[in-house]
């Protein structure tokens, strides 16, 4: 059982941090580093770069609307040929950077107000598809099982790896539950550890409004702003080896 453990990186802007990333690449194989748009900045995404290389860490594109002052979760609606631009241009900051410090992007996982459309959104799924593989066919798509995303990227030859987001709760249409609806949001450790190891041996997730639904997960995320993100990725990571698990970068997942 090859499960990954990722997180989403670099969201500060110049001086300001609101994550650990230096203790937390540690305890992690892929990071997702903000672009810019919701989040980071050069000097942020080359520092990003160079900690996910050091550590062995597989570098991923979180890409965002273009939505700083919102942090990227409040959504802006555009042509989607402008979308696939905004999409690119990201793409290609983070490539520039990394090429410098000898490493390569390998996924990419949409952030926020963008990744929700995403999963929901088939037209915005395809123009995300449409602009990742385009930029490189080799990039692979981190994506919510059954979603609007996983479809687009396959029907377009992409490779997806299935995601579940640690310490979010779910609807019964395999949507994440909106941030503020009740129980959206796990904020107890223990309890988001167990459900994560829950899902691993079940493929299955409890849902907020109806029954359970399949999950078959490939990767855990870990955001790196929740309290005591350090101390969950540890406790996951020593989880999963528990259970006969190895911690795996999504480039090596098959």
């Amino acid at each position: 059982m090859k499960i990954d453990i990722n997180s989403d990186m670099g969201e500060g802007f110049g001086p300001y941090t609101i994550a650990d990333d230096a203790a937390l690449m540690a305890h992690i194989s892929s990071a997702n580093v903000a672009c810019g748009y919701h989040a980071g900045d050069p000097v942020i995404m080359d520092r990003t770069i160079r900690l996910a290389k050091e550590h062995g860490v597989d570098l991923g594109a979180h890409v965002s609307f273009p939505d700083r002052m919102g942090f990227g979760r409040r959504r802006i609606d555009m042509d989607l040929p402008e979308l696939e631009a905004h999409v690119l241009y990201q793409l290609g900051a983070l490539d520039g950077l990394a090429r410098r410090a000898g490493h390569r992007i390998t996924h990419m996982n949409p952030h926020g107000a963008l990744g929700n459309l995403a999963s929901a959104d088939p037209a915005t799924a395809e123009a995300l598809a449409r602009a990742t593989l385009a930029f490189d066919p080799e990039i692979a798509f981190c994506v919510l099982p059954g979603s609007a995303l996983e479809s687009a990227a396959q029907a377009e030859g992409g490779r997806c790896v299935r995601l579940f987001l640690a310490d979010r709760a779910y609807l019964a249409n395999g949507q994440l539950a909106p941030r503020g609806t009740p129980g959206a949001v796990i904020h107890d450790a223990e309890q988001v550890v167990e459900r994560v190891l829950r899902v691993i041996k079940d493929q299955q997730i409890e849902t907020l409004d109806g029954p359970a639904i399949p999950m078959p997960v490939q990767s855990i995320l870990v955001h790196s702003d929740t309290e005591g993100a350090v101390d969950l990725a540890t406790r996951l990571q020593h989880g999963i080896t528990a259970q006969g698990g190895t911690i795996t970068p999504l480039s090596q997942q098959a």
